[in-house]
């Protein structure tokens, strides 16, 4: 079991896609897996044949625990070491990372070993050695041990194997590029899915957003303090009560809203305006050849006027640092989107969302539904979140107080939209209405500036000209 994320220890197996006697390729996703943060799919870094499964489906196994077995026909390894001359050494020292397990050294036998003795791949381990081969005559033994963190599976490479993570692998596979073309950009010599996009277009091209997940109109998607969807169980028939284990994305989700309401003093705000304006701007978008194809809803606004906000109002964007006892004003936007799931709550966010014009923030908002819907959002992409705006109005719900996702200062909620009864230029008249609510923390937020920023907020819904004259 690879560590999919960052320092995860554990994953529940949800499916496996293969069964024993099946045949895998190198890249070929053979299970799907939940952690603390996300399902994940799992890519087989050998070719060959299942032998065994070592875990049924429903399974929590630690990370670094073989979960399948594979055989890998005629090879003894993905990638046999180079027979040695008589006089060369029996053992090449191989420096491996400090976090890498105990490298498993690979013989290459000078004679081809007894194909009955050939033992299955233990993904995690590598090739164990055959107790029924042939003595060797003369026999040099070569390994890299390749830690989780690179390449999913604590497998056994050769030097000569290009470092990718098997998702990597797998679009390399996808889009025909051979990795050994690639030129690696990542720490260490890894190769990144924007190598492998540069080597199959090699023309400039913007990379997109990470996927993160929004909401249907006509705002942003549930709080994380108490709108993550139970997953549907039917009860047993006469049951009194139903038991449903805490794990995987639930369970650390649990955790990391307990730390965030014990750890940072919250403070909530609210402000009731007038979103009329606002609303007749969205249908008017819905129209304009610039943004044909692409969603418009009222979150596509209420975003970009957070990001408006943020540029006047900098020091809300920003971390507190307890280690180092420093404030951490974060000066790039990776915006996040509460979404409930049925495996529970996430905060996906969109990278660099600052920088992205208003057709671009909907088609990442629009990448963020459809892949969140699928369950399909990486821990990538809920990682590094700077600031978050979650909606409680899709639920007809007016208002909340949510809390803070962790290793932010603010977070936005977005209450329902309704006509209500509004003084309007002195007369009082049916208008489009709706209430925010930001909470804040208040060792680095003050009163002034959460205040300020919220006002803005409203007032660029208000009179949305602001996004032109502010932004």
């Amino acid at each position: 079991m690879p560590d999919v994320g960052e320092g995860l220890t554990e994953a529940e197996i949800l499916k496996w896609y293969v069964q024993p006697g099946d045949t895998v390729t190198d890249g070929q996703v053979v299970c799907e897996v939940e952690t603390a943060k996300a399902a994940v799919e799992l890519p087989i870094p050998f070719d060959g044949t299942v032998h065994e499964l070592l875990f049924p489906e429903g399974t929590t196994v630690d990370v670094g625990q073989v979960i399948i077995s594979v055989n890998v026909g005629g090879a003894a390894a993905p990638a046999a070491a180079a027979q040695a001359p008589a006089e060369a050494p029996a053992q090449a020292p191989v420096e491996t990372p400090a976090s890498a397990p105990a490298p498993a050294a690979v013989e290459a036998p000078a004679e081809e070993p007894a194909a009955e003795g050939r033992q299955p791949v233990l993904v995690g381990y590598g090739v164990a050695a055959s107790s029924t081969k042939r003595r060797a005559r003369r026999t040099a033994t070569a390994a890299v041990s390749v830690p989780d963190q690179l390449n999913g599976h604590g497998g056994v490479a050769t030097a000569a194997r290009p470092l990718a993570k098997p998702p990597v692998r797998k679009l390399a596979k996808d889009l025909g590029v051979d990795l050994a073309t690639v030129t690696p950009t990542g720490p260490d010599g890894i190769i990144t899915r924007e190598d492998v996009h540069k080597a199959a277009a090699p023309a400039p091209t913007v990379p997109a957003p990470a996927p993160a997940a929004e909401a249907p109109a006509p705002a942003a998607t549930p709080a994380p303090a108490s709108a993550a969807a139970a997953p549907a169980t039917a009860p047993s028939a006469g049951a009194r009560e139903t038991r449903i284990p805490i794990k995987g994305v639930r369970k650390a989700t649990a955790a990391a809203m307990v730390g965030s309401a014990f750890t940072a003093p919250h403070v909530t705000e609210f402000v009731t305006f007038d979103i009329t304006r606002t609303m007749k701007l969205v249908e008017e978008l819905k129209s304009d050849k610039d943004m044909a194809g692409l969603r418009v809803n009222p979150l596509l606004l209420i975003a970009k006027a957070v990001l408006v906000a943020i540029k006047r109002n900098p020091d809300i964007n920003a971390a507190w640092d307890e280690a180092a006892q420093e404030i951490v004003l974060k000066h790039y936007v990776n915006l996040g989107i509460a979404a409930a799931t049925p495996r529970g709550l996430i905060v996906p966010n969109i990278k660099d969302a600052h920088a992205q014009t208003l057709p671009e923030l909907s088609r990442s908002l629009s990448e963020l539904v459809a892949t969140a819907r699928e369950g399909k959002t990486t821990p990538a992409a809920m990682q590094g979140g700077t600031f978050t705006i979650t909606n409680v109005g899709v639920f007809g719900v007016d208002t909340g107080t949510p809390i803070l996702n962790p290793g932010e200062s603010a977070i936005l909620a977005v209450g329902a939209i309704k006509l209500q009864p509004w003084v309007h230029k002195g007369k009082v008249k049916p208008r489009q209405v709706t209430t925010l609510a930001l909470s804040f923390d208040h060792r680095l937020v003050d009163g002034e500036l959460g205040s300020k920023f919220l006002a803005d907020v409203a007032a660029i819904l208000e009179q949305p000209k602001r996004l032109i004259t502010w932004g």
